[in-house]
């Protein structure tokens, strides 16, 4: 924290994050409330993941080629923009515009901040390797996943009050603010051009080098795969406005604090292992965590009660935190600097295919199951997913760091 460049970044991820995921709290309740369709929520997974994964090889290769902080500036003065946008649809909802209109507005702002994400999400994780030197890395990494984790449940808990209290327009003008000054925060960077690389490589031979690194890489090839699967059938989240209205009958702060409860776990785990890093074993760690998951997603489903809900996310996110460090680790250390833009995206890609396809894998469960079963299904596929990957991964068991 003595590095201003650090300060500065983390500050600026924070207001950034924040109002990002007060924007998935409002989206989630908005299209639930103009729908009461679960699908309609799974859909916006989709429409955000197919162009995250799909431009995500080839972002890549252009945030190894390019100034990181002038690519991430400009990714979130283009989040400004759609937040802008969903602020206006909102407005013209309030004045009897018609409903489909509107849900086909806000798909389409989706699908435009996947593109961004695309770019946006690995530059924040690799500019970081060229703001903090080496031995501090792991550290860094640490603080910059509780940095996230604190953002993320600020802004849920935060946008559960605002909308209550302020409606949806309300709710957005804060967020196209806080993105604003994310913006100014991140501006105080200074320029990060690209570390070496062929000047004549192509693009696919680019993008080929930073895939071959992460399967050769079985560390990390295990690490990633392992989250892919388990939040893709384990991710309860995306079904949580609809346990708050149908099954557990709280109202717009209920909902907000039951989005929130995993970040909440997720960064008390996070501020503990800051202080207190786990000195060994963290492969092993890393399976216990992600069983443990499933496990509390288990519980969620089955829970009728309020305060039950809460403590299995609140558990179920403690859990996750335990994974995201471990990850998130691996891949910094593992990682050359000239190839940190890539490997970065291929580790979006996973995170996409697992969050926005998992909550759009949830939307077809509940549909095609019923709402419970389908979270109990992939609260027990995580933990097959588990042990298959013990077994079948050694490498990740046996790591150390």
């Amino acid at each position: 924290m003595r590095l201003p460049e650090f300060r500065f970044l983390l500050m600026g991820r924070f207001v950034f994050i924040m109002a990002l995921r007060m924007m998935g709290t409002l989206v989630g309740w908005w299209l639930y409330e103009l729908t009461s369709d679960p699908l309609a929520m799974g859909l916006v997974g989709l429409a955000e993941a197919i162009p995250a994964i799909g431009l995500a090889l080839y972002a890549g290769h252009v945030i190894d080629l390019s100034d990181k902080r002038k690519l991430l500036l400009r990714g979130v003065f283009s989040y400004l923009s759609c937040a802008f946008i969903l602020l206006v649809l909102s407005y013209s909802f309030t004045h009897g515009s018609a409903k489909v209109i509107i849900v086909s507005g806000i798909y389409s702002v989706i699908f435009i901040t996947g593109i961004v994400r695309s770019f946006t999400g690995p530059s924040f994780s690799a500019i970081l390797a060229q703001i903090v030197p080496r031995e501090m890395l792991a550290n860094a990494t640490t603080w910059n996943q509780g940095t996230w984790l604190t953002a993320s449940v600020t802004g849920h808990a935060t946008a559960g009050f605002l909308i209550a209290g302020f409606q949806t327009t309300g709710t957005l003008i804060v967020i196209c603010s806080l993105i604003f000054i994310g913006l100014i925060l991140l501006t105080r960077l200074l320029p990060k051009p690209p570390a070496t690389i062929a000047g004549k490589q192509k693009t696919w031979e680019s993008v080929q080098e930073g895939l071959n690194f992460v399967f050769k890489t079985k560390e990390v090839l295990g690490a990633l795969t392992l989250d892919l699967f388990a939040v893709l059938f384990g991710g309860a989240v995306a079904m949580v406005p609809v346990f708050a209205k149908e099954v557990l009958k709280v109202g717009p702060i209920g909902f907000g604090w039951l989005n929130a409860a995993a970040d909440i776990g997720a960064i008390c785990i996070v501020l503990l292992l800051t202080f207190f890093p786990m000195k060994k074993a963290q492969g092993k760690k890393l399976f216990y965590a992600v069983g443990g998951f499933g496990a509390c997603i288990v519980v969620f489903a089955l829970s009728r009660t309020f305060y039950l809900s809460f403590i299995a996310l609140l558990l179920s996110g403690m859990l996750d935190g335990v994974s995201v460090v471990v990850r998130g680790t691996i891949l910094q250390l593992k990682t050359p600097d000239d190839m940190r833009g890539r490997v970065m995206s291929v580790n979006s890609m996973f995170i996409n295919s697992s969050n926005e396809i998992g909550q759009f894998e949830s939307g077809v469960a509940a549909r095609l199951m019923g709402l419970v079963p389908s979270v109990v299904f992939g609260g027990c596929m995580t933990i097959l997913i588990v042990t298959t990957t013990w077994f079948k991964s050694p490498a990740l068991r046996k790591m150390e760091y």
